[in-house]
């Protein structure tokens, strides 16, 4: 089988994050995909998390009615910092036979070289991102080019832009505005039920 795996912070989980998951099922052809809550992202602040018990119950909503998706609490189980190839050494266990497709945005496509043991991601995973336009398109294709001789496999999808952020979604909460054309209906309900994002917080996308 082909299986994605989707992470992110998804503070809060939004309408771009669900066109995202729906392209990405179309464009690789996949036969699962896995949406992983992030812990404690490494790279991101930790402070301006909702719990992520929040996040997970929020994902499963927005992704119940895409047949092919499932939501993960494994990297929310953990009681550390989350490293993708900790997610992914995980995953290997349990889909040896299959193959693994780690999807991300274009900016952090760029920056693989300095994660965290980047030649096991590569042997464990195809690395996939997705192209907005021409020139970004150019740009990951050269980028993938030096880390293929690392040993990475990849896929280069175009996608439609993403308008939609999760800062956009809790600033609209925090002044009280109506965020049904941002959020699913079942999310919107969530956040509005347990007093979600009443304050702003720092930025913290994906």
């Amino acid at each position: 089988m082909k299986i994605g795996i989707f992470g992110g912070t998804f503070n809060p989980v939004h309408n771009g994050h669900i066109n995202l998951a729906r392209a990405y099922l179309k464009a690789l052809s996949l036969d699962k995909l896995i949406v992983i809550p992030d812990n404690i992202p490494p790279h991101k602040p930790y402070t301006a998390l909702v719990s992520g018990q929040d996040r997970y119950e929020m994902c499963r909503l927005a992704f119940l009615d895409i047949p092919l998706c499932q939501v993960s609490p494994m990297e929310l189980n953990r009681s550390h910092k989350s490293y993708t190839v900790d997610t992914l050494e995980e995953l290997h266990k349990i889909y040896h036979k299959d193959q693994l497709y780690f999807i991300m945005g274009g900016d952090m496509f760029l920056t693989l070289h300095r994660w965290y043991r980047p030649q096991r991601i590569f042997e464990l995973a195809v690395m996939c991102a997705g192209a907005r336009e021409q020139n970004q398109r150019e740009a990951l294709l050269a980028y993938a080019e030096k880390i293929q001789a690392m040993g990475a496999t990849y896929k280069i999808v175009e996608i439609e832009p993403v308008v939609i952020s999760s800062t956009q979604v809790r600033d609209a909460v925090s002044k009280g505005k109506d965020i049904s054309a941002l959020v699913p209906r079942s999310v919107a309900g969530y956040i509005k039920d347990h007093n979600l994002y009443q304050k702003q917080v720092d930025s913290l996308d994906a």
